[in-house]
Parts: C-alpha cells; structure tokens; sequence
C-alpha cells in the first residue's frame, strides 16, 4: 500500500483546510485509515482514524467538533477537513494504513504511512 498525503498549507487562525491521502496498491487489504500529527519536537500522535467499509470513525478530543474524517472507497482517497483551525494544529500531518480491523489511536498499528503535508496555522 502505497499513501499520498496532501492539501497542507498557511492558514490563518479560525480558517480551515481540507488534506487528502491517495491509496494506491493492494489498498482492499487496508481496514483502516488515520490521520496523525507531529509538531515540531515533539511525537507523532494520533488526530482521527476511519474504516473503509462502514465509514465509522474515531476522533481525539482535542480535533472534535472541528475535524472531520470521510472516505471516498471509489477514488480510495481518505480526506480530512480541519475548520476552526488554532495555532496549535501547527503540524505534519500523515495518513496510515491499519491492516488489521479496529480503529485505534496506537501508533504502532498502522503497517503503512505517507510522507507527511505540512499545516501552518498562523496567530
């Protein structure tokens, strides 16, 4: 499974910013697709995750109400639309792959990873 991340950019505080990951390759082995986060010095950690099939997602708190996750099974392309964006969303953002079913926030489970869109999100 091949992931293509992008969409990233400037923004100014309270603006919004739609980032999209392309699936390429054997992406019907995938289960799930998540979106994750690293500012700078800090760790990757996890912003929201859904399932190819059914749509279900799962957010963490702090992106709830202002992020939203879809998929497109057609395209095989994962979004992620961020409103009321705040200077701490300031990031690279990654899409992941999880091959094995259940939404989860642990890292460590997704097998494939994209190269990371930067969001700059201006005071």
């Amino acid at each position: 499974v091949q992931l293509q991340a992008f969409g990233g950019g400037l923004v100014q505080a309270g603006g919004s910013l739609r980032l999209s990951c392309a699936a390429s390759g054997r992406t019907r082995t995938s289960y799930v697709m998540g979106w994750f986060r690293q500012a700078p010095g800090k760790e990757r950690v996890f912003v929201a995750a859904i399932t190819w099939n059914s749509g279900t997602t799962y957010y963490v708190d702090s992106v709830k109400g202002r992020f939203t996750i879809s998929r497109d099974n057609a395209k095989n392309t994962v979004y992620l639309q961020m409103d009321s964006l705040k200077p701490e969303d300031t990031a690279v953002y990654y899409c992941a792959a999880k091959l094995r079913t259940g939404l989860t926030a642990l890292r460590e489970r997704y097998n494939y990873w994209g190269q990371g869109t930067l969001v700059t999100v201006s005071s």
